[in-house]
């Protein structure tokens, strides 16, 4: 069997942890195959692939070097962060099934737990409770509010006691392939952003299978960045498309978009040719 994971840490900046943390990866024996980093989000995404028992060791190798070089206390960025390692998701490939990446999700988040000191959630197919599905409320209250949830009913971790008091906590989650894909507006009003977030994702009444979230990139410059969960059903040209009209309502253009690790080439298939039929 073959799998994905698809660890997001909480260093956008620094290129000597990502690079130190790519390494971690590697020599647990999975492979990366892709990683981006992003200076404004703070942020950097590693998508990498091996077996299962390749990919657990390389979470846990991940999370080792990230707890030592990462402290939440003095991190700030755009984007919303629970922990050093913030989300570590497990994604079924070759001959494996989602539930083959649940087993996986559960036995890195103890190894987490027991070698390292560092609680976690379960999210997506692997959570242990219906409101522990979706990954923003999951992340909600971030790092900073860490010990306040956990003591909340209802949000004991799923594995360890307590945050740690630097590396936080981590998202671990099993779920299908989804494509990570931004798109820039050319305005600094963040409530146009939020508005277009809004109407756009599931959760508030939106596309079914589509999360959207808003971010300032600069003082000219906002996102809409979208986790696309079914590709198929809600290709990546009908959600450029929809973020340009309903932009436009408030006279704002589209500016760039980007893809954030891998995509399958389907969904880019399918894009290029939507935009190559259109009359010039």
């Amino acid at each position: 069997m073959i799998f994905e994971i698809v660890p997001n840490i909480s260093e956008g900046r620094d290129a000597t942890t990502v690079a130190a943390c790519a390494a971690a990866i590697d020599e647990a024996g999975a492979r990366v195959v892709h990683h981006t980093s992003d200076a404004i989000h703070h942020r950097s995404v590693f998508t990498a692939i091996g077996s299962a028992s390749q990919v657990v060791a390389a979470s846990v190798a991940l999370m080792r070097v990230a707890h030592e070089r990462i402290d939440l206390r003095t991190h700030r960025g755009e984007h919303p962060r629970l922990g050093a390692l913030d989300v570590l998701p497990f994604v079924p490939l070759r001959d494996a099934t989602l539930d083959d990446a649940v087993t996986l999700a559960h036995r890195a988040a103890g190894r987490i737990w027991r070698e390292l000191g560092i609680p976690s959630y379960l999210y997506g197919a692997a959570a242990t409770d219906a409101q522990r599905t979706l990954l923003a409320d999951v992340r909600r209250g971030e790092f900073e509010g860490l010990g306040a949830k956990a003591a909340a009913p209802g949000w004991a971790f799923d594995y360890g006691d307590a945050p740690h008091a630097s590396a936080g906590a981590v998202a671990i989650g099993a779920r299908a392939v989804l494509v990570a894909f931004n798109v820039e507006l050319e305005t600094g009003d963040l409530t146009v952003a939020r508005r277009i977030a809004r109407m756009m994702r599931e959760r508030d009444g939106g596309l079914r299978t589509l999360r959207a979230l808003a971010i300032r990139l600069a003082d000219d410059r906002v996102q809409v960045s979208f986790n696309v969960t079914d590709a198929d059903a809600t290709p990546l040209y009908r959600v450029t498309e929809l973020v340009r009209a309903l932009a436009a309502r408030d006279g704002v253009a589209v500016g760039r978009s980007e893809l954030i690790g891998l995509a399958p080439w389907a969904a880019v298939e399918r894009t290029a040719r939507a935009y190559a039929s259109r009359p010039l």
